[in-house]
C-alpha cells in the first residue's frame, strides 16, 4: 500500500465513557467486518482480564461523517441522528460488542452476554442455574444508583458483599482502554487496515474478505454481508437449508470464471471483468445472477437428483459446478439435465478419490470443463471426468460429514419415510424445518437401541439410526416394532419400508434383539443404499447425447 497520509491518533479512553458511546449509537460496524463469533467463555474472560487490569488490546476506530441510521451492536439497536464523527470499529468488534452488549439490560438477556460477578467466589460466571446472593448481573454492577439500590433490598443484596461489588465496579468503569483513531482516510484503505490486521492472526475467510472488498455500498450496521443475505434468501426460496458464506462466494466466482478458488482481491478490476464471461457484469449484477443460478442448481438437485437439503448434499463443490453450469445454460435440453443427474450422482460415489484426493482439484478440475455456449459438451466432459466404472461405499458406520452417509440419507428419504405415529410423508417443509442452519443432519437421526442394548461398535452403525422429523422418541420406536392401535397392517408394512425396515426386523425390535435386528437391518439399507445409486447414476447406459440434441438451444 502506498503512502496515503493515515495517520491514527492514541487516546486513552475511560471503559465507561467507550460503553456510553456505544449506548448512544456513536460506534458503529461497518460492512466489511465479521458477524459476532464470541462464545460465552470469551465474554467472561474478556471481563476477568478488565477487573484483574489485563490489557485487552487495543481498539482501533475510523471516524466519519455518518448519515442517520438505525445502529445495530449485538443485541442492540438504536436509532440515532446524523453524527460528525461517528466512530466505526476497524479493530476490536469482538470486545467492545461484549463489553456493551454485557453491560445493558437488554443485551444481558441474550447469550453469549448474560453474564454475572460472583461476589464469593471473585469469579465472572454465565446464568447460573441458581441465583444466590452474591450473583449479581452485570448491568447492576455497572450502574452506581442500581447497585446501590440492589442492596438495599432484602430479596437480592447481602451487605457483607457490598464493599466487593463497588471495589469491582470500580474497576470496571475505571478501565482505562487504549485506543487508535483515524479521522482521515477512505474506505478502501480502512478495508486494507481491516485485512492485514486480521491476517496476522487468525486469517479471514475468503468469503469475509470478499464480502470487505466487494459490498455493494456502505451497508447499514447489523444487515451482514451480501453473500449472507444471498444466503438467507435462497434459504428462503428453495427451503434448502442455508448455505454457508464460503461456497455462496465460490457460487460466485464460479458463474464469472472456471477457476473456483481464485483470490477474490482484485475480482472486479475494469481489465479482469472485461476479459470475464459476463464482461457487463457490476458487483450487484454478479450477485444477483449468481442468486439466480444457484437457485436452479437447488432446484436441479431437489427435483432431478433427489437431494432434498444441504446437509444431504454429497460435496459442496458440486453445488458449486452446477451453479456455474445453470448460470451458462438456465433451461438446458432435457437429455443434458439426464445426463447432468448421472453426472451428479457419479461425481457423488467416484468424490475426491478420482482426483488425486484433491478436494480444490476436485472442484476447480469439475468447473474447468464446463464451456460458456456449448451445454452438450459440457456435460460430456464433466461424465467424461469422473467417468461411469461403478464404485462400492461403505456406508456400514454413520459418520455424518462423510459423502456416503449422505448419499445413503438421500436413498432413505427416496424411500418416502412416514410417521410411525400418523402414517403421513415427512415433507421437504418439516424437514427444513428441523434443519434450517444444521450443518449436518445429525438432528433428524435417532438412535434405536443405546448402550445398555447393543455394543459399542454397532451402536455406531447407519443401521441404528432412523429418520425422525418432530415424532417423539420413544412412540416412533414403539410405532416402528408394532402397529398402533387402529393402524391397518397394509399401512404399518408401508411405514416399516419407507424406514428401511421389514416385518422381521421389526419383530427383533419388538422383543429388544440387538443384535438380530441391526445385522438385519444393515442388509436392507445396503441393499437400498445400491439400489438407489444404481438407479440415479446409470453407470451402464450411453451417454452419447441422441444426435438432434447435438444442435441445441445454447443461447437459451
Amino acid at each position: 500500500m502506498t503512502e496515503t497520509g493515515v495517520q491514527p491518533s492514541a487516546k486513552s479512553m475511560i471503559l465507561e465513557d467507550l460503553v456510553n458511546l456505544a449506548w448512544k449509537g456513536t460506534i458503529r460496524v461497518p460492512h466489511f467486518q465479521r458477524d459476532f463469533r464470541w462464545a460465552s467463555k470469551d465474554v467472561m474472560n474478556l471481563f476477568d482480564s478488565i477487573a484483574r487490569g489485563y490489557p485487552i488490546g487495543t481498539l482501533l476506530f475510523w471516524l466519519r461523517d455518518s448519515p442517520p441510521a438505525t445502529v445495530q451492536l449485538g443485541r442492540l439497536r438504536t436509532k440515532v441522528e446524523h453524527q460528525a464523527t461517528a466512530m466505526w470499529v476497524v479493530d476490536g468488534q469482538q470486545r467492545i460488542t461484549s463489553i456493551a452488549n454485557a453491560l445493558h439490560r437488554d443485551g444481558h438477556k441474550h447469550k453469549p452476554f448474560d453474564v454475572y460477578y460472583d461476589l464469593a467466589n471473585r469469579t465472572f460466571l454465565s446464568t447460573p442455574r441458581k441465583l444466590e446472593a452474591q450473583h449479581i448481573p452485570l448491568p447492576i454492577l455497572f450502574d452506581l444508583d442500581e447497585l446501590i439500590l440492589w442492596f438495599s433490598r432484602e430479596d437480592t443484596g447481602n451487605p457483607e458483599y457490598f464493599k466487593a461489588a463497588r471495589e469491582i465496579a470500580r474497576k470496571l468503569r475505571e478501565y482505562v482502554v487504549p485506543t487508535y483513531q483515524i479521522e482521515h482516510g477512505d474506505q478502501s484503505e480502512l478495508i486494507e487496515i481491516f485485512d492485514r490486521l486480521n491476517n496476522y492472526g487468525k486469517r479471514l475467510t475468503r468469503a469475509e474478505i470478499f464480502s470487505a472488498l466487494f459490498a455493494p455500498a456502505e451497508l447499514a450496521t447489523g444487515h451482514g454481508s451480501e453473500l449472507a443475505r444471498i444466503a438467507e434468501s435462497v434459504s428462503l426460496q428453495t427451503k434448502f437449508g442455508t448455505i454457508d458464506e464460503d461456497t455462496i462466494l465460490q457460487c460466485v466466482l464460479a458463474r464469472r470464471g472456471h477457476d473456483i478458488h481464485r483470490d477474490p482481491h482484485g475480482e472486479f478490476d475494469e481489465e479482469r471483468t472485461r476479459a470475464g464471461e459476463f464482461p457487463s457484469d457490476d458487483i450487484t449484477t454478479a450477485h444477483r445472477e449468481a442468486e439466480k443460478a444457484l437457485v436452479l442448481a437447488i432446484e436441479f438437485l431437489q427435483q432431478d437428483a433427489q437431494v432434498p437439503h444441504y446437509t444431504f448434499l454429497s460435496y459442496r463443490a458440486l453445488l458449486v459446478v452446477l451453479t456455474r453450469f445453470f448460470a451458462h445454460f438456465p433451461a438446458p435440453d432435457p437429455r443434458v439435465r439426464e445426463l447432468l443427474r448421472r453426472f451428479y450422482w457419479r461425481a457423488s460415489v467416484r468424490g475426491v478419490a478420482a482426483f488425486s484426493g484433491s478436494f480444490s482439484q476436485f472442484g476447480r478440475s469439475l468447473a474447468r470443463r464446463i464451456k460458456p455456449g456449448n451445454q452438450v459438451g459440457s456435460v460430456e466432459k464433466l461424465l467424461e471426468a469422473v467417468g461411469s466404472e461403478r464404485t462400492e461405499l461403505d456406508i456400514e458406520k454413520y459418520k455424518a460429514s462423510s459423502a456416503a452417509t449422505k448419499i445413503m440419507l438421500c436413498s432413505w428419504w427416496d424411500l418416502g419415510p412416514r410417521s410411525p405415529l400418523t402414517g403421513e410423508p415427512y415433507t421437504q417443509e418439516s424437514l427444513f424445518e428441523t434443519l434450517p442452519e444444521a450443518p449436518t443432519a445429525s438432528g433428524i437421526l435417532q438412535p434405536v437401541f443405546n448402550s445398555s442394548q447393543a455394543s459399542v461398535e454397532k451402536r455406531a452403525w447407519s443401521a441404528n439410526r432412523v429418520l425422525n422429523l418432530g415424532d417423539p422418541a420413544d412412540t416412533l420406536i414403539e410405532g416402528l416394532s408394532r402397529p398402533r392401535v387402529g393402524m391397518s397392517k397394509e399401512k404399518w408394512e408401508e411405514i416399516l419400508r419407507s424406514h428401511c425396515m421389514s416385518r422381521e426386523t421389526a419383530s427383533y425390535l419388538e422383543w429388544d434383539k440387538a443384535e438380530e435386528f441391526l445385522e438385519g437391518r444393515r442388509r436392507l439399507v445396503n441393499d437400498a443404499f445400491n439400489a438407489f445409486v444404481d438407479r440415479r447414476a446409470e453407470w451402464e447406459r450411453d451417454d452419447v447425447p441422441p444426435r438432434q440434441s447435438l444442435i441445441l438451444r445454447d443461447a437459451s
